[in-house]
Parts: C-alpha cells; sequence; structure tokens
C-alpha cells in the first residue's frame, strides 16, 4: 500500500464525490458532497482530505482544526475528526486506521494535544473502531453523537 491524503483539487473531485459508504452505513455519516460544503463555509478551521491507496481514492477524511468548541467557553478549542468516510468495498483494509492516524500527525504539528471525534452510538455504529485507536468517551455529546478523545501526548 502507499497510501497517503491529498488535497480535494478540481482534478480530484469527481473522485472525492464518488466515494460511498456501505448503504448499511449512510445514516451514520454525512457525504462527501456535504462535507465539500461545510469546508467551503469553513475554510478557515476545516480540513478535507482524499484517502488515497496509490492511484486509487478509496475514501475521504475532514479534520476540524482549532474550533472554540462551546461559546460559553472561549478557552476550549479543539480539533478532531469531522468526518470519515470509507468507499464500499474498502474497509477493513487499514485506510481509517491511516486516516486518523494522519490527522493525529496533523494536529500535533499545529500543537495540539488531543484529538476529538464524535460518532452516533449504537450496535451499528462505529464506536468500536474508535474504542480500538484508543479513544476514550469524554461523557459528552454533540447532538445525538457520543464525543470521544484521543489523547496524543
Amino acid at each position: 500500500m502507499t497510501l497517503r491524503l491529498e488535497k480535494i483539487t478540481p482534478a480530484t473531485l469527481d473522485s472525492a464525490l464518488a466515494i460511498r459508504v456501505r448503504s448499511d452505513q449512510e445514516h451514520l455519516v454525512a457525504p462527501v458532497v456535504k462535507s465539500l460544503a461545510e469546508a467551503y463555509v469553513h475554510q478557515e478551521t476545516a480540513w478535507p482530505r482524499l484517502i488515497m491507496d496509490g492511484d486509487k481514492a478509496v475514501g475521504f477524511v475532514m479534520a476540524f482544526l482549532d474550533i472554540q468548541w462551546r461559546d460559553e467557553d472561549p478557552a476550549d478549542v479543539r480539533s478532531g475528526l469531522w468526518r470519515l468516510n470509507i468507499a464500499d468495498g474498502e474497509q477493513g483494509r487499514g485506510y481509517g486506521r491511516f486516516a486518523v492516524d494522519a490527522v493525529a500527525q496533523e494536529v500535533r504539528r499545529r500543537g495540539g494535544t488531543s484529538l476529538y471525534s464524535t460518532w452516533h452510538p449504537g450496535p451499528d455504529g462505529p464506536e468500536g473502531f474508535y474504542r480500538g485507536l484508543g479513544f476514550t468517551l469524554t461523557g459528552e455529546t454533540s447532538g445525538d453523537q457520543t464525543v470521544g478523545v484521543l489523547a496524543l501526548g
């Protein structure tokens, strides 16, 4: 595997838009097109990337970097995973783990010590994946999602 993250450009846009998760997971993660619209609106904090294996796009990851998490606490600035979409047929090959590690490296490079993520709870959700990577529950929720954190120390 020759894995890397690649910026979304005019040349890679169609590959990004073609990323689709398994049909039974569509209720768990927004489609890439919504993520790219959000990245456009939140250009200062969104970090969208294609997950590439050689010349093949196998997934999409978007991080949020240095956002104020709660309006009532200006000191609560966080970075983390906003979206992780691994293409149907590509799961179980280490692409998700690679993407989380790559985002963690970017957060560390920017001086961060924690990586946050949210996920839908329940038996069909990705909690096992995130907990297997070392994320711990914060006890918080974001809307109807569970919040987890990975110490990068």
